[in-house]
């Protein structure tokens, strides 16, 4: 029922003020506490803390007043900011409450980067073992899009959690399983007796629909998990959507352009082992 709260200069001696409002039905009420209530101090109480308890002089029928005393300009300033939240009708609604020790926190931000680190170097291995110098090729274009995450995040302002961490160490593997899918194809159109050349053509044209479907669906349930979550998964839907725009972006990119770089630069245009 308090309209409003501003801080002021009394007119007279130029001393630090507050003026208030109240609506009709705040007017009426206060009108009769005051007049029931001249000499008495009148607590200000927000939150159940008394925030101010200032002595009533006269009785305040209009509705307006003003509040004076000891006020420097910041503590006016500051009284004025108190009695407006007080005004607002925002009841606060718990929606996520957790409480995490440092000590955990620490154990968890650790476990976090050792579990990124286990997966990547098992990544790494992999890509290496089965599809050779393509395999580095992979390996750079993860790292780039390791780089093109970190670096929207910073420009987003978002920071990591853990949950993102998830989401990160989630997009590792997106991003690995779409240039597999790209080198399995090369590998099919060189069965079926193609040029190299030929089939690397065919192999980033035929990987490319399956790719976007395949993250499509990924990306949509990242959308619903920003719109519906709260706290954590929103991280987890942050990482997890930012990693499948940027998965297609370095698999048919960098990935691509490593390929054509390597495909013009060896004159025999012979694909090396083991792919």
């Amino acid at each position: 029922q308090l309209a409003d709260a501003q801080p002021g200069f009394d007119q007279r001696t130029n001393e630090p003020l507050i003026s208030f409002r109240f609506n009709q039905a705040g007017a009426r009420i206060f009108g009769r506490a005051t007049q029931e209530n001249v000499g008495r101090r009148f607590a200000i109480v927000l939150d159940n803390k008394v925030i101010s308890a200032p002595v009533i002089r006269e009785p305040i029928l209009g509705g307006t007043g003003q509040i004076s005393g000891n006020f420097d300009v910041a503590s006016a300033n500051r009284l004025a900011v108190l009695l407006r939240s007080g005004a607002l009708p925002a009841p606060l609604t718990i929606v996520e409450e957790r409480t995490v020790g440092p000590s955990l926190g620490a154990d968890s931000i650790r476990a976090g980067k050792i579990a990124t680190y286990i997966g990547a170097a098992l990544v790494v291995g992999f890509m290496l073992f089965a599809y050779g110098l393509f395999g580095i090729f992979a390996i750079i274009a993860v790292a780039v899009n390791i780089a093109m995450i970190v670096a929207v995040m910073g420009w987003l302002g978002a920071s990591l959690t853990l949950p993102g961490i998830a989401g990160i160490l989630l997009t590792i593997g997106m991003a690995v399983d779409a240039n597999v899918l790209i080198y399995e194809r090369i590998r099919e159109e060189l069965r079926n007796k193609k040029t190299p050349i030929a089939a690397i053509e065919a192999g980033f044209n035929r990987a490319f629909s399956t790719i976007v479907d395949a993250n499509l669906t990924t990306l949509i349930a990242g959308i619903v998990m920003f719109m519906l979550g709260s706290g954590p998964i929103k991280g987890f839907a942050v990482t997890l959507s930012l990693g499948i725009i940027t998965t297609v972006f370095t698999a048919f990119t960098v990935t691509a352009l490593l390929v054509s770089w390597w495909v013009a630069s060896h004159s025999s245009k012979k694909i090396p082992a083991p792919l």
